[in-house]
């Protein structure tokens, strides 16, 4: 298999992009690595002992992270991000990871690879950790701001499938957030949705609210593009409240230093939980072929896990399963 990785794209380019294909290169020998960018910008970090299965593609163009979509995708034509995408469309890689412009991503996505037959509204669908170190995959966490009630069934069925075929979870269990348990509960778009879920092939439990979803709830979080976003930047930010004021208490005196000391592998455990880092990336879920999306901020080790996630995904078939659900072809 081949993997395309942008690797011009997030805060850390191109040194924890290359890096992090270096680690997946020396790690999977069957899997051909492609770094698609600055060839001059991306040589010096490759190292003396360059994998044999990690090759560059030259691209002389980048979309920055304050570029506007649409336009960055239709202008720029050879920046890393686009040829990659086109890659892709063209059978030349199995898949592509960007950690760039998460916008620009969706656009690439749409405009270059193309969407699924049959679905009208790709998702983003990041893993959110739980206390039972399960994760539930959350979608859509922000490509798409507004959703119609058909647009979440349509994300309940590509969840379900992704939990089953890249997780080995049997029968997920697929929850729909809302503000109470009730099937009543809800505004207009859940109200709505809800009864298309309940028609779905997926394992579906009803309303799942927010304060339950890191007890590990549901397996596969449904939700517009609006609200999950806000959830996912709600548990992020708690997160990180949360270790401040931990860093804090345990800095305050001897006594609680000395108690830190003790705690630190407790510690680092619980933040290794928390880490977005160790699920690697988010897939777009709903394009005619993978694309992965790994964190703006993705250091080497995050590439890497983006690899793992992705060949994974291609050799389980994660695309073609999802498209003969949505198609019955």
């Amino acid at each position: 298999m081949r993997i395309a990785i942008d690797a011009m794209g997030g805060d850390n380019a191109p040194v924890a992009n290359v890096e992090g294909a270096v680690l997946a290169a020396k790690e999977w020998k069957d899997t051909e690595i492609v770094l698609v960018g600055d060839e001059s910008a991306i040589e010096p970090h490759l190292g003396n002992d360059r994998p044999a299965n990690l090759t560059v593609r030259h691209a002389s163009e980048v979309i920055q992270s304050d570029d506007e979509p649409v336009r960055a995708v239709r202008r720029k034509r050879d920046a890393s991000m686009v040829v990659a995408g086109r890659m892709l469309r063209e059978g030349n890689a199995d898949a592509m990871i960007s950690a760039g412009n998460t916008g620009a991503l969706m656009t690439t996505g749409l405009l270059v690879v193309g969407r699924m037959e049959g679905i009208e509204r790709p998702a983003l669908a990041p893993m959110i950790p739980t206390i039972d170190d399960k994760g539930v995959l959350a979608l859509d966490l922000g490509a798409n701001m507004d959703a119609k009630p058909e647009h979440l069934a349509q994300y309940a069925l590509m969840g379900s499938l992704y939990r089953q075929k890249v997780h080995g979870v049997a029968r997920p269990r697929v929850g729909l957030l809302n503000v109470g348990t009730e099937p009543g509960k809800g505004n207009e778009l859940t109200k709505l949705a809800y009864p298309l879920l309940e028609q779905q092939p997926i394992h579906f439990i009803g309303n799942v609210e927010a304060r339950d979803v890191l007890t590990g709830a549901c397996d596969v979080l449904v939700c517009d593009g609006f609200a999950g976003n806000i959830l996912l930047k709600s548990v992020e930010g708690a997160a990180g409240a949360i270790f401040t004021l931990l860093k804090e208490q345990f800095s305050s005196s001897l006594k609680t230093k000395l108690a830190a000391a003790m705690l630190m592998p407790e510690l680092r455990s619980l933040k290794g939980k928390l880490d977005y880092k160790e699920h690697g990336g988010a897939p777009l879920l709903g394009l005619s072929r993978l694309v992965v999306k790994s964190h703006g901020s993705a250091d080497a080790n995050a590439i890497k896990n983006a690899v793992r996630q992705a060949r994974i995904a291609i050799e389980n078939q994660l695309v073609e399963s999802i498209s003969k659900e949505i198609t019955g072809k």
